[in-house]
């Protein structure tokens, strides 16, 4: 249900998705929910014209365009543009059943969680479903098993969840000092816990997600360690911050080290450890990470 004064605001970062952000568009708009919503899609300087569409599209869709700013900063560009007491962030390559939306509001107006993702299945693939995620040994993603009801998880996945735009402005938003791709959802669910809030999946609710072979963003490894090593600097102890410098291969880390500093990350630590109401061991112990 379209809205002037939308109870949710839905925000696509697009980079070269070519067909699938008019699927995604003609899955959300097709499904059934009471609830009065707007969709916002910011394209990050794509050149495979995916959103030409839009300016003749049957349904009104806000469309932002970048030159080219990045996964993280493209989402919290369109967290400024949004009307929505809740922001879902969203992957453009989703099909949604009917409602999604009310499924997944509904712990976060009964104050259960402050982040709720559904499960994720895969498009063309019957045998995966994932159901939130965790962190492996050496800090790769992992999805989690299915459990009742809804239940705590160490990381959102980015593809698709939805927060209160209340949390997410107390928070700050996504990584603001991240390079072009690389730890957004890991970072972001990871401060959440630390500043006291939660993340959730919520199993009875579930969208299909298209698990693509390549990558529209060109990803390089120093960006990814730079990402890897501000996250670190950012909520880690000291031994964990050299554990991810021993994560880092194919570049120097002292390199990338260096740089971090240069743009401030140990200013935004003393902040983030003088309002954090955890610390990184909690967390750790918290989901049994291994790290």
């Amino acid at each position: 249900m379209v809205s002037a004064t939308p109870q949710v605001s839905i925000i696509f970062p697009v980079k070269n998705e070519g067909a699938n952000v008019k699927s995604t568009l003609d899955s959300l708009f097709s499904v059934k929910t009471p609830i009065p919503f707007e969709a916002i899609v910011v394209d990050d300087a794509s050149t495979d014209g995916c959103c030409k569409f839009i300016d003749t599209y049957k349904h009104k869709v806000k469309l932002i365009h970048t030159k080219g700013i990045g996964a993280a900063r493209a989402r919290n560009l369109g967290a400024e543009h949004a009307k929505g007491k809740y922001l879902a962030f969203c992957d453009a390559h989703l099909e949604f059943e009917h409602y999604w939306l009310d499924g997944l509001i509904l712990p976060l107006e009964k104050g259960r969680t402050d982040a709720v993702a559904p499960a994720i299945a895969a498009i063309g693939d019957s045998n995966f479903i994932g159901y939130g995620m965790s962190l492996s040994r050496n800090l790769r993603i992992k999805w989690n098993k299915k459990k009742r009801g809804l239940f705590d998880t160490a990381i959102i996945p980015g593809g698709c969840f939805i927060i209160t735009k209340k949390v997410f402005n107390e928070i700050g938003g996504f990584e603001k000092g991240f390079k072009t791709w690389g730890h957004e959802d890991v970072e972001l669910s990871i401060r959440l816990w630390l500043f006291g809030y939660r993340c959730s999946v919520l199993p009875e609710v579930r969208i299909l997600h298209l698990f693509r072979k390549s990558h529209p963003y060109k990803v390089s490894n120093e960006e990814v360690s730079y990402n890897l090593l501000r996250m670190a600097y950012s909520h880690f102890n000291y031994e964990r911050i050299e554990k991810c410098r021993k994560l880092i291969t194919g570049v120097r880390p002292s390199l990338i080290e260096q740089q971090v500093k240069q743009d401030g990350v140990l200013r935004q630590r003393h902040k983030f450890i003088k309002i954090r109401k955890y610390d990184d061991d909690w967390y750790f112990s918290k989901f049994r990470i291994q790290f």
